[in-house]
């Protein structure tokens, strides 16, 4: 070896012929601890190489064999780092899933926790608690969309460009990990696959307008209908519409049915408007004829009832005295037609020549009011009284 080769010194150089004193006689000096001299340069390794020898000597016999109780030492330090090995910890955001030679066995919650040691079992620690997002059709921009997957057929026969998102997270690390192959690729699937369900029931407009939330609701209860059903260990968190919008080859047709839509609605607000007013007022007339009539009717009858009274108040009357009842009301009768028209009153005695009235003695007064009765003719001579 280099280090032993006294014509090659190394690079430590040559170790002295003599002792300090130079004299060439002297016997070599070893450094502390055994070993070859010690050159001007560095320490000699074969000599730590023979202290490594003489230490482990102790464990392996002088003939190259080895000693029960290193064995078993060497043995019991292998076993004792292999039964460590199983002790792992499980993070709070984390579950567990314990197989026992590749098979499912148990689930470990948080905490430090142990299993037998590999190659017996093995622990696949799994996020229960992270958010996880897929999304489907595209990012909802015209270079990042999926027409494959975004394009989409209503119940009223209209394509629509759908893009949503769907939220969800592992329900049951066990089954998420054993159940299916590529859970994010089946979660994937199952909602492109709910969402279209849904699409191909519901009319367009709805979908347009306000019944975005009712669609998110039905498409996430379908997909966790059919997680469930698979036995997948996920649990669908939310489902979010992002953009609808129709395909851009109509977009210019489809603008102009809006805005007839539009039209044609306010026409028909225009139009209730126009009938609610109507309506009420007419409701309102009718009420109040109503209401006349009923007053008339009342004032009727009460007048009926009065002049029956009266009647028969007069009628006993009669019976009790018919020459007085008779001349009472016949007074009262003339005053009251009299009252209302123009008396002239004539005297016959000691006139020898026609007495000529003005013509407008006879003329209504403007401030009379209209007479029950027609007023008698004009006297042509001498008023007479009527016989009775």
């Amino acid at each position: 070896m280099p280090w032993n080769d006294n014509a090659n010194p190394g690079p430590w150089g040559s170790p002295p012929d003599g002792d300090d004193d130079g004299r060439k006689d002297a016997p070599k000096r070893r450094p502390p601890g055994g070993g070859g001299p010690r050159g001007p340069g560095g320490p000699d390794l074969n000599a730590g190489l023979e202290q490594l020898r003489r230490r482990f000597g102790g464990l392996f016999g002088g003939g190259g064999g080895v000693r029960p109780g290193a064995f078993a030492a060497l043995a019991g330090a292998a076993f004792v780092l292999w039964a460590v090995s199983g002790f792992y910890v499980v993070q709070p955001n984390e579950e567990a899933v314990v197989t026992t030679f590749g098979a499912y066995s148990r689930d470990a919650l948080p905490g430090l926790r142990y299993h037998l040691p590999a190659p017996i079992e093995r622990a696949e620690k799994v996020a229960v608690t992270t958010l996880n997002r897929i999304d489907v059709g595209g990012t909802g921009t015209p270079e990042g969309d999926i027409p494959q997957e975004s394009l989409m057929l209503t119940s009223d026969e209209n394509i629509i460009d759908l893009n949503f998102s769907v939220t969800w997270r592992v329900a049951q690390a066990g089954r998420y990990l054993f159940s299916t192959r590529d859970p994010e690729g089946s979660v994937k699937a199952v909602a492109e696959s709910a969402m279209r369900e849904v699409i191909g029931r519901t009319p367009l407009d709805p979908i347009l307008t306000n019944g975005r939330g009712k669609v998110q609701l039905q498409t996430a209860e379908l997909m966790q209908k059919t997680l469930d059903r698979w036995g997948a260990g996920i649990s669908i968190v939310e489902v979010q519409i992002r953009s609808v919008n129709p395909p851009p080859e109509v977009v210019a047709a489809f603008r102009d049915v809006q805005s007839a839509e539009q039209d044609r609605d306010s026409a028909v607000n225009e139009a209730n408007a126009y009938r609610n007013r109507v309506v009420q007022e007419a409701k309102g007339d009718a009420a109040k004829i109503v209401q006349s009539a009923q007053g008339y009717r009342e004032q009727a009858v009460r007048t009926a009832t009065g002049d029956a009274a009266r009647f028969t108040s007069i009628y006993n009357e009669y019976r009790r005295a018919p020459g007085a009842t008779k001349d009472r009301l016949y007074i009262e009768t003339m005053q009251r037609v009299l009252a209302k028209s123009n008396k002239v009153i004539v005297d016959s005695k000691g006139a020898s020549a026609p007495i000529i009235l003005p013509p407008d003695v006879f003329r209504a007064r403007s401030a009379a009011p209209v007479a029950d009765t027609p007023p008698p003719a004009a006297p042509s001579g001498n008023e007479a009284r009527p016989a009775r």
